[in-house]
């Protein structure tokens, strides 16, 4: 139950539509819906303005098209699962509208429509290897109704290719810098922006980069003040908090 449908529910008990007791019921099984495997939280979208999110890897093809099942039953509109396969995504979109994005293994449905965008969000990516985490984190702030600019390929090897893209940067209410090997890309955008910047530390890169983790150390030892780091090869976490900071912005 969203946070619309309660609102009809309270202006359906207000006309005498529906009584007190029936509404009492209705809300009392909203929290949750209870499939065995999973107990889906109903109220995440009330709490927190968006849906629960599914985290698709380690389940099954019917585990997540179950969850999507009871979601959409329970009134919501607009659902994202996060490493999804594609055995799960051609399961989910036999029965609601799916779009499927098999590089950074996200699905997006969308009963009603997409959300508007708007305001402005910059998603830069150090190199095309960067480029599926860097989705992850561009289709995620776009599915949560931001508007996405994507820089790819401006690392800092060849740093003219940022600096050609200031007033781009200077345009966004927050920026996902994405960057594997050293991960200096984080450093170099938040030197040039006055808004946040979230970094994404990839697994891209040789040895001595340990998967990644290079990378994340030197983004939480940036010099660059406004720069905040989510987990390795994290693009979802980071979309979701430019999201929440670009729709905040707006306010």
């Amino acid at each position: 139950m969203d946070k619309q449908q309660y609102m009809e529910l309270l202006q359906a008990v207000g006309r005498g539509e529906v009584s007190p007791e029936d509404a009492l019921k209705k809300i009392q099984v909203a929290p949750f819906g209870d499939l065995g495997y999973a107990k889906v939280d109903h109220h995440r979208g009330v709490r927190q303005g968006a849906a629960e999110v599914i985290y698709g890897k380690g389940k099954t093809p019917q585990q997540v098209a179950g969850i999507v099942n009871e979601m959409v039953s329970a009134g919501t509109e607009h659902i994202l699962v996060t490493f999804m396969d594609a055995e799960a995504a051609r399961l989910v979109q036999s029965g609601h509208p799916l779009d499927y994005h098999e590089a950074c293994k996200l699905g997006m449905v969308n009963i009603n429509g997409k959300k508007q965008q708007r305001g402005h969000i910059v998603v830069a990516a150090a190199g095309t290897s960067d480029m599926p985490v860097s989705e992850e984190a561009a289709l995620t702030a776009e599915f949560l109704g931001s508007k996405v600019t994507r820089l790819y390929d401006v690392g800092v090897s060849g740093i003219h290719r940022l600096l050609s893209q200031v007033d781009v940067l200077a345009d966004a209410r927050a920026v996902v810098a994405v960057a594997g090997m050293e991960g200096a890309l984080a450093s170099v955008v938040g030197g040039l922006v006055s808004c946040p910047v979230i970094a994404v530390p990839t697994s891209v890169g040789y040895g001595a980069s340990f998967g990644g983790v290079a990378a994340l150390l030197a983004m939480l030892n940036s010099c660059a003040s406004g720069v905040s780091v989510v987990n390795i090869d994290n693009g979802f976490g980071a979309g979701y908090i430019a999201n929440t900071i670009n729709q905040t912005e707006g306010i």
